[in-house]
């Protein structure tokens, strides 16, 4: 019985392609935790345990996609009847798409500001890791990984373009908001902002709320925030937010 057990469980692969194959899931949750600890460093909604999970399952697709049909084909390469034409590699063809309902769910609009796109690209380039490792890619994966993952570290270390600007929430409530609008849109290219996103809300007791969303090269200072307030009579409260 034990003899007849460990043939059936050999008909198709043999012990050292299982071994194999076991290895290939081990390195994919390895790489995949190598890129959400990046992620979960800066506190986004998908760390380590989900990119963990999305490499090992994208990789264990990947070998079910290509070794999980072995036995559609005999020694001699002849496919069984009922089985020609079919396509393996669809399998494998549907991760790609398929990671797709994942990445939505981590993108979300605040205002003007989308945030999630990075944590989203990062579990689409996890699934691709993982296929890569499922099929025997091995030093493509590994290359792969670390260059996407030096490519996150020192880009928000020593960030280029737009991403090297600050952002900043401001919030005032003024008395006289017709005033008001033309003191701040010159005080905004006092100090060179931009803004991304704007709220303007009109309180029955005759003041105005103004919610900002504005980026720049720094950070608007305290100093630069409460010599705007003082020499601004109609400002009854303020409060700047760095965006970190």
């Amino acid at each position: 019985m034990k003899e007849t057990l460990i043939a059936y469980m050999n008909c198709q692969f043999s012990l050292i392609q299982v071994l194999d194959f076991c290895g290939r899931l081990l390195l994919a949750c390895a790489l995949g935790a190598l890129i959400g600890l990046e992620r979960s460093k800066r506190f986004k909604e998908a760390g380590i345990r989900t990119h963990i999970i999305v490499c090992c399952g994208a990789a264990l697709m990947m070998l079910v996609s290509k070794y999980g049909f072995a036995d559609l084909t005999n020694a001699a390469g002849d496919t069984f009847n009922g089985t020609r034409g079919a396509d393996p590699a669809r399998v494998a063809a549907q991760v790609v798409s398929g990671i797709s309902f994942l990445g939505a769910g981590v993108i979300f609009k605040n205002g003007g500001t989308i945030k999630g796109l990075t944590t989203a690209a990062m579990l689409w380039f996890t699934a691709g890791v993982g296929l890569a490792v499922g099929c025997g890619m091995i030093w493509i994966a590994i290359l792969s990984t670390i260059i996407v993952f030096l490519v996150q570290v020192i880009l928000h270390r020593h960030a280029v373009g737009a991403d090297a600007y600050s952002g900043n929430r401001l919030q005032f409530t003024v008395k006289n908001g017709h005033d008001f609008n033309a003191a701040l849109t010159e005080q905004l290219k006092k100090w060179d902002a931009q803004i991304t996103d704007s709220k303007v809300n009109r309180r029955r007791d005759g003041t105005t709320e103004y919610e900002l969303t504005i980026r720049r090269r720094t950070e608007i200072s305290y100093d630069e925030m409460k010599s705007f307030m003082e020499s601004r009579e109609e400002i009854l409260s303020a409060s700047n937010s760095p965006m970190r």
